[in-house]
């Protein structure tokens, strides 16, 4: 079980993936109030659909960046830049006087979000312990069902406010203090990963690094664990690769996994789903009203669904298992739902749209549950540290940029051939049904350097002597700190001695 002080890292670390889910949903909500309309002067339909399409091209960037700069600033370093970045954006879409203010805070906003969404899950999954790293790494992704969650929320009841600029801008202002709150974390009490800081040669930091995050270890296993890291590490920091190329030749498998990991989830559906929900549900005959509280109750199974089985199932039940339950499961409700929609989306038969809702709830049921915080994590621990931050940011760019497409499909794909549109998601995600059953093995309870074994490459075995070696320099270094410790002690001694014996002889004028 994971002990609270890794809890705590996990839940501040999953600020940045709250702010993703928030930001991605509230603009749903923000272009849909007449008075932003109005304020903006009435764009047209390709600015309005601009608002998204921006954001997710700022997402890729920000994935991007973590591929080119992440490694070189670090985990704390690159997230704190990416905090900077994202208060930058969310105040600027506040602030907006015009159309083309609020998408450069869009574009802004994306590049921070998109950052972190890629960094986040790496960063848990090195500072995690094999046995609740499905906890602690899923935790990312509630992040981003819970921002998901209270967008739908805050816009519904923000929907009750006055006509004027309150409607939309109070939503929005909502996401400017926690850029700064998770930097002043990352400032103070984060830790830092101890496997990035071994890839950089800083070995006694990611020591006192490890120890922080690993304090559930005993002596002996806290030595034999940190051996195996570096061990690890040092030989896999002896096949570094230099070009993309390289990639694939040394370490081919595991990149190509993670890559589809992360492209399988745009292309299951799931943010055509999200985005157009209200479209969707405008098409069964329901009013405004109830749209926005049915979109509050979506997000809401969301975010329970997403946590109950991060905590119950990742780390017991195996990543594995859940993407293919997942994915199988998936398949069935899509064929469910385009059949409810079809039937009775142009009738007034209220318990068959009931039925045809359901649908979509079932939807986001199945799709959090097993799929959501599972690939953001496999996506991370499945690659070695010489290729995480690379790799990881390439995946998480190829989920903006499919997802870019499938959106922008989206409305015509919706008018032209209707609930058809489902099926396209039923024969992609069938695909991805067959690759992970062929080639994605199990990784729970296993560390990042144990993983390797999975897929076939080499693991470097740690002799005694190794342990040894951990052993004697923390002895080392708890017998300098047991020193230090009696010079104070013996110091705060004669000084309290000196305070309490009478004063000397003092001179007399």
């Amino acid at each position: 079980m994971a002990g609270w002080y890794s809890l705590g890292i996990a839940f501040f670390a999953a600020i940045g993936t709250f702010l993703f889910g928030f930001d991605t949903g509230i603009a749903t909500t923000t272009i849909a109030h007449q008075s932003w309309i109005d304020y903006m002067n009435h764009p047209s339909n390709g600015l309005t659909g601009a608002v998204v399409a921006v954001y997710i091209a700022g997402e890729a960037v920000g994935a991007l960046a973590q591929t080119f700069i992440g490694d070189r600033l670090g985990r704390i370093r690159f997230m704190q830049l990416m905090c900077i970045i994202v208060t930058i954006g969310t105040t600027i879409q506040t602030a907006s006087v015009n159309i083309g203010m609020f998408l450069a805070g869009r574009v802004i906003a994306g590049v921070a979000v998109g950052g972190m969404v890629a960094t986040v899950p790496i960063y848990l999954s090195e500072i995690s312990p094999p046995d609740s790293r499905g906890l602690i790494g899923g935790i990312s992704g509630c992040g981003i069902s819970f921002g998901t969650m209270m967008s739908n929320w805050v816009g519904f009841a923000c929907s009750y406010a006055g006509y004027g600029h309150t409607q939309w801008r109070l939503p929005l202002g909502l996401q400017i203090p926690w850029g700064v709150i998770m930097f002043i974390g990352l400032a103070t009490f984060m830790p830092d990963s101890p496997r990035q800081l071994l890839r950089n040669g800083k070995v006694d930091s990611a020591r006192r690094e490890f120890i922080k995050v690993r304090r559930d270890l005993q002596s002996h296993q806290a030595h034999e664990e940190f051996a195996l890291m570096r061990a690890q590490i040092e030989f896999e920091m002896a096949r570094e690769v230099k070009s993309i190329k390289e990639v694939f030749e040394l370490f081919g498998r595991r990149a190509t996994v993670s890559i589809i990991a992360q492209t399988m989830t745009s292309l299951t559906g799931v943010n055509v789903i999200q985005y157009y929900q209200t479209t969707l549900y405008k098409s069964l005959g329901i009013q405004q009203a109830t749209i926005l509280a049915l979109a509050g109750v979506y997000g809401t199974i969301a975010f329970v669904s997403n946590t109950i089985t991060t905590k119950y199932l990742t780390d017991q039940w195996g990543r594995r298992n859940m993407l293919l339950t997942g994915l199988a499961g998936l398949i069935v409700i899509m064929i469910y739902a385009a059949v409810m929609q079809r039937e009775f989306q142009n009738t007034d038969n209220r318990i068959g749209k009931g039925f045809a809702v359901l649908g979509i709830y079932l939807y986001v049921a199945m799709y959090y549950a097993m799929i959501n915080s599972t690939t953001w994590l496999y996506g991370a621990e499945v690659l070695p540290i010489a290729l995480r931050s690379k790799v990881m940011g390439l995946a998480a760019a190829s989920h903006f940029i499919v997802n870019v497409a499938i959106t922008e499909a989206g409305p015509s794909a919706f008018a032209n051939i209707g609930e058809n549109y489902y099926y396209v998601f039923v024969g992609c995600t069938l695909f991805f049904l067959i690759v992970v059953y062929l080639i994605f093995p199990e990784t729970r309870r296993k560390t990042l350097e144990e993983i390797a074994r999975a897929f076939g490459d080499k693991v470097v075995l740690v002799d005694e002597g190794l342990v040894d070696r951990e052993q004697a320099v923390l002895a080392k270094r708890d017998e300098e700190n047991g020193s230090i410790s009696k010079v104070e002690n013996k110091n705060q001694a004669t000084a309290s001695t000196t305070s309490s014996a009478p004063p000397s002889h003092a001179s007399v004028s």
